[in-house]
Parts: structure tokens; sequence; C-alpha cells
């Protein structure tokens, strides 16, 4: 079976309500692809559905909890329901539950690896269905430069990042014969509502880390993913792209 074109293709995006992943979904949308964004804010979600669709685009909202058994694989029956198809997946919900180690509660631990590592497997395993089918398919999971390096009072989150790094690996060498890539992109320090509220004299410290001088914004992510999701990036698999300003070069 050939595979799909540009204007055919449909994009699910997990975390797609706000920040990367928002901007991960306007740059499908902008490329004309139909858009499935998941997260567990509804408003949001509908939000950029009106967006879109405002636009004559397509979009759908599907809230989802991944870390529940049976929510993957109902946000994939209902992306099938609706666009009879499923060509790009986007692992992007995260969260995060800081601290230092001796006073990390079991509670913390799990919520950040149920969310970030078993959400994304989950999602995998269901959509991978219907790519497979179709023998086209591209993954990528939004992992980070902290499961590269590791960050002192987040261990959880860094171990959630590194097993997708892991994940990403295996995963695409299951995949790879039936022409389905995955792949992961790494964001390093982001421009977000969060950092914007550290303060003038820690964002500076941040970028005095950064070679390129400036902290990353979520739309520097979303061309990363783009690329990963195109025809140019077809012989690309199993690859980890860093998006961080030469950080961790």
């Amino acid at each position: 079976m050939n595979a799909p074109t540009a204007e055919m293709r449909v994009a699910v995006v997990t975390g797609g309500g706000k920040g990367i992943g928002l901007a991960i979904a306007r740059r499908f949308a902008g490329l004309g692809h139909a858009v499935v964004v998941s997260g567990r804010d509804q408003a949001a979600l509908d939000a950029f559905v009106a967006e879109v669709t405002a636009g004559g685009g397509r979009a759908l909202a599907v809230a989802a909890d991944l870390t529940k058994a049976g929510e993957a694989d109902r946000l994939c029956a209902a992306t099938l329901e609706t666009f009879e198809r499923a060509d790009i997946l986007v692992n992007n919900a995260g969260v995060t539950r800081d601290g230092l180690l001796l006073r990390m509660s079991d509670e913390d631990w799990d919520a950040v690896l149920d969310t970030n590592l078993k959400g994304a497997f989950r999602a995998i395993r269901a959509f991978t269905k219907p790519m497979m089918k179709r023998r086209w398919g591209r993954i990528v999971n939004i992992t980070s430069v902290i499961g590269m390096i590791g960050n002192a009072g987040q261990a959880n989150y860094a171990a959630s990042k590194a097993g997708l790094i892991g994940l990403t690996k295996s995963v695409a060498k299951e995949l790879a014969s039936r022409h389905i890539t995955v792949n992961a992109v790494a964001p390093g320090f982001i421009q977000t509502a969060m950092t914007e509220a550290l303060g003038e004299n820690v964002r500076e410290g941040l970028q005095a880390r950064i070679p390129l001088g400036r902290l990353g914004t979520a739309d520097d992510v979303a061309h990363a993913v783009a690329f990963l999701c195109s025809e140019d990036a077809g012989y690309v698999t199993g690859q980890v792209l860093p998006v961080d300003g030469g950080m961790v070069m």
C-alpha cells in the first residue's frame, strides 16, 4: 500500500491542549493534517478544535487519562471512528512531581511513571495496530534532556524520560519492517508559563547554560516533531533529537 499523502494524514497528539502539545497540534493542522488532541482538560481541547474548524481544518477532541486502563484504546477507537485511520502518534502527555529522592513518596513516583512512560506505552500499543495494517506510520515520543543527563530533585521525571528513550529504540526495531518509524524529541529549557514565573535572574542563569543563548520555544519543538513525521524523515528511526540550543552536546 502506498504511503499516505500529506493531505490524507491523521495525527494524534496526547497532552495536546496546551504548551508544547498545543504547538505540535497547531503545526500539524497548519500542514493540512486532521488532528486529534487528547488530554484531561476538555475546555482546552475544545478550544483547539474550534480554532482549527473555524479555519476550515479537521480536528477532534478526546478527553482521556492514559494512566487508566482502556483509555488509550478508547482514544484510538474514537480516532478511527471519525477519520478511519491514524498515521501519526505523538506522545506528549507528561507530569512532574519534583522532590528529593529521600522525601519522594511512592505516590509521586507512580504518578510520573504512570503518565509519562506507561501512558506512552499504552498509546503506542493501541495505535500500532492500525498503523501496521496500513504498513505506514510515524510515532514520536516527547522525552527530555533530563532523561539524558539527569537532574537533582527529579529522579522520577528523569527515570520516566530515560525510559521513553529505551521504549523508543525498542519499538523502532519491532516496527521497522512495517514501515513505521519511531523517534524521540528531547526538549531542553523551553519558554513556558512556568519558566516565565521563575524570575529574570533565574532565566538568565538558565540561558547561560545554553550555547545559543536563549530558551527554546514550543514551536522549536513542534518543527522538529513535524520533520520526524514527514516523508523527508522516512529513513530516520530509533533516534533521539535534542532540541536544546546545544545544552547537552
